[in-house]
């Protein structure tokens, strides 16, 4: 294999070769462990990026590289025509966490929420319905039918004819939802932490309201937890840590979850939990994904999700993140501070500042802490589940010098 050890040239190369669709930081990296990066001048840097809440134990974790191993040994990919212990067993184990239902396994954020389109528009045929609405500011994936979900004109911009009988509505007030409605409406999906366009949470009351209202009127009602989920902000999904588990939590079940991102600790992974009353809405040959739940994602992702829960970095990331939130929440709004306000629970961040988001982030990346950008003025702080306390205060010490500098 050739080697690329000059940063220019990796630069200048995929100028060349590489389809220039995301806007790069000039970072080459080479290695990373744990919270840390390194380039190939063999600088270190503190990652808080995550690949983008994708690494919840961070880089090259022995239960990841050892789930690769023992299972590449095995077998890597066989056809969903047949069976396998792994999709199994990773199944149960999300089902376990999410309430009675069936899971749907594919590669990616994009594709579990597919799945949960095409489960909206089948269970909407008897009744002539089809319309699927999103929250402004959301984001739900890159395809076509994701872009036409996604609240944000600048996601979906040139890419028209955007696919019919989606439609985007405002947060407003539960009278505003109702509102809303029409007679073709299906479905709705919900961020309950919308990540990409500045970290906004749902307050729970809303949810709990909008929730019945789905319901009552026989609309499905789906979350997205692919950037939220997975123990990012102490429980397994966002909406149970927004909204508790009592006899309300309960009845507040969705009728379907997208998860993917961290689900396999950085081995791509896309799920699709469907509750119990809509699970065989797809039956034979009506869906499919050819790389969807093989054996080596699925059981890379149950080791990421025992190890978690075996040590518990739900709970912990919580911790963190209310050290950091505590810390920095004095910034807000102070003379010759550049921070406005800070939004989040745990390990999924937001700080909007008063610096556009791309400026701050090379300039922390100077500093030796990788952040995310999010809106145009909004970074995001995504850092591994077992991030330890003194990397949160070697972040925090960086932020703060640069909140103020």
């Amino acid at each position: 294999m050739e080697e690329l050890e000059s940063e220019q040239l990796i630069v200048e190369g995929y100028k060349t070769y590489i389809v220039p669709s995301y806007r790069k930081i000039r970072l080459v990296v080479d290695r990373g462990e744990g919270a840390y990066l390194w380039d190939i001048k063999g600088k270190r840097y503190l990652d808080f990026t995550g690949g983008i809440a994708v690494n919840l134990l961070g880089h090259a974790h022995p239960a990841v590289r050892e789930a690769l191993a023992r299972q590449s040994e095995k077998m890597i990919h066989c056809s969903n025509l047949f069976y396998h212990p792994q999709a199994l067993q990773l199944a149960r184990k999300i089902v376990s966490h999410v309430g009675p239902g069936k899971v749907f396994f594919s590669n990616s954020g994009a594709e579990a929420n597919e799945c949960l389109f095409k489960v909206a528009r089948r269970y909407g045929q008897k009744t002539g319905r089809f319309e699927i609405l999103s929250f402004e500011n959301s984001f739900h994936g890159r395809t076509l039918a994701g872009i036409s979900a996604t609240g944000q004109p600048k996601v979906k911009k040139d890419f028209g004819p955007l696919c019919p009988g989606f439609r985007t509505i405002p947060k407003g007030e539960p009278k505003d939802f109702i509102d809303s409605l029409s007679d073709k409406t299906i479905a709705l999906i919900v961020e309950p932490i919308q990540g990409e366009s500045g970290i906004h949470v749902f307050s729970p009351g809303y949810l709990k309201e909008i929730r019945r209202i789905c319901r009552d009127k026989d609309i499905l009602f789906f979350i997205d937890e692919i950037q939220s989920g997975l123990w990012r902000t102490g429980r397994f999904l966002a909406w149970q840590s927004l909204v508790e588990e009592d006899s309300q939590g309960q009845t507040f079940l969705p009728d379907g979850v997208s998860l993917a991102k961290g689900l396999g600790g950085g081995f791509p992974i896309g799920a699709s939990w469907v509750a119990e009353r809509y699970s065989e809405v797809l039956d034979q040959g009506s869906h499919g994904s050819t790389f969807g739940g093989s054996p080596l994602a699925c059981h890379v992702a149950l080791s990421v999700l025992e190890e978690i829960e075996k040590k518990e970095w739900g709970k912990h990331i919580l911790e963190v993140g209310n050290y950091l939130v505590r810390s920095l929440k004095e910034f807000e709004n102070k003379p010759q501070s550049l921070l406005k306000e800070i939004r989040g629970i745990g390990g999924i961040l937001g700080l909007e500042l008063t610096l556009p988001s791309y400026e701050a982030v090379e300039v922390l990346m100077e500093k030796g802490l990788l952040v995310a950008p999010a809106n145009t003025n909004t970074i995001r702080l995504l850092p591994p589940l077992n991030v330890s306390f003194e990397q949160a205060e070697e972040a925090r010490v960086i932020l703060e010098k640069f909140l103020i500098s």
